[in-house]
């Protein structure tokens, strides 16, 4: 029999059959302040995410500082900015890393971060994150995916941007240099991303594919998307949090505040539990209906030996006569005894 695909990060089990695991993506939104970067953990936690994610990288480890046209950033978010410009100012400081790790650990949620390059890889080591996530737009650099499959921590691939191709040699790179659990993002790099680009069909397929743990990166504004996600299959939802939309950061507007992030933890339980199994048996909710259903019953008193007939059986309800398709059967009976109005149809009534 096959197995169900999990994964296991910091002692959760991350598979279809357990309950989607939430990742707050902090990313930029701690907006230059270490304080809001630790409040956003605080509200992560309290929402009820899974975890709490982090993104390591600097300007120079991420880009040059050039500006030259394929430097700048035309349209979107971040029109007129160049890359080096953008990294600078949304990066994660690296010595908040060490207070941020301690904060999250203290509070109970895991923590874990996406690294950019192999330094960062080695700052997150000596920090001893329990797993890594390789952002989208970094599936295709097969060395940095090699670098962290060779830690022996699970990782997270996102797949925005990558073709079916590129997403089987990321797949390949990380089994082939060790990674044993290994979980796939569908995603769509747009910030944010319209739903109708989503095509969440491709679930399935990637599950079959590539029989690996798959979830949802999700950039679309509001909990729809991740949560319809979640009846396809996924087994990861991940969301970018901030504590204000508003706030003005490099992600704040296609972010979740507290409360959404709230409603994604409960609604997107609520979906998977509503799954379940096959099953068209009665269920327990039902019992106490069963007299809104119709069935068979005596509507005038009967003598032993009278004919049953459409003057004195009739389909009313409650249900707790035999089963209307048997109208046609009863029907020309005689009653094996005397029958007061008001009387269930049974077998023992049929003579």
């Amino acid at each position: 029999m096959k197995t169900t695909p999990s994964i296991h990060i910091a002692g959760r089990r991350i598979a279809a059959d357990e309950p989607p695991y939430i990742i707050a993506e902090l990313s930029a939104n701690h907006n230059g302040s270490l304080d809001t970067a630790l409040k956003i953990i605080e509200e992560a936690k309290l929402a009820g995410a899974d975890a709490v994610k982090l993104q390591t990288y600097t300007a120079d480890t991420i880009t040059l500082d050039c500006d030259t046209e394929e430097f700048q950033i035309h349209g979107g978010l971040w029109d007129g900015k160049t890359l080096y410009k953008l990294y600078q100012e949304a990066h994660m400081p690296w010595e908040w890393h060490a207070p941020l790790f301690a904060r999250a650990r203290e509070l109970g949620i895991t923590i874990f971060s996406s690294p950019f390059d192999s330094t960062a890889v080695d700052l997150l080591e000596d920090l001893n994150t329990p797993a890594y996530k390789i952002a989208s737009f970094e599936a295709i650099d097969l060395p940095l995916i090699r670098y962290v499959a060779q830690t022996g921590k699970p990782m997270i691939i996102s797949t925005g941007m990558a073709d079916a191709e590129e997403i089987e040699e990321a797949v390949e790179a990380a089994k082939s240099a060790g990674c044993k659990e290994l979980a796939i993002l569908h995603c769509v790099s747009g910030y944010p991303a319209p739903a109708g680009d989503y095509n969440l069909r491709t679930i399935p397929d990637m599950m079959r594919r590539h029989d690996l743990v798959t979830g949802l990166s999700d950039h679309t504004l509001d909990n729809t998307t991740a949560i319809a996600s979640v009846v396809l299959g996924a087994s990861i939802i991940e969301k970018h949090f901030t504590l204000d939309r508003s706030g003005g950061g490099p992600d704040d507007s296609f972010s979740l505040q507290p409360a959404e992030l709230a409603a994604l933890c409960r609604d997107s339980k609520t979906a998977w539990s509503a799954l379940g199994q096959v099953d068209y048996g009665r269920k327990s909710s039902e019992q106490g209906n069963a007299q809104f259903r119709r069935s068979l019953y005596v509507v005038s008193d009967m003598q032993a030996g009278e004919v049953f007939t459409s003057e004195n059986l009739r389909s009313i309800r409650p249900g707790f006569g035999l089963a209307p398709k048997h109208l046609d059967r009863v029907l020309g009976r005689k009653a094996s005894q005397p029958i007061r109005r008001g009387t269930p149809l049974s077998e023992a009534l049929l003579a």
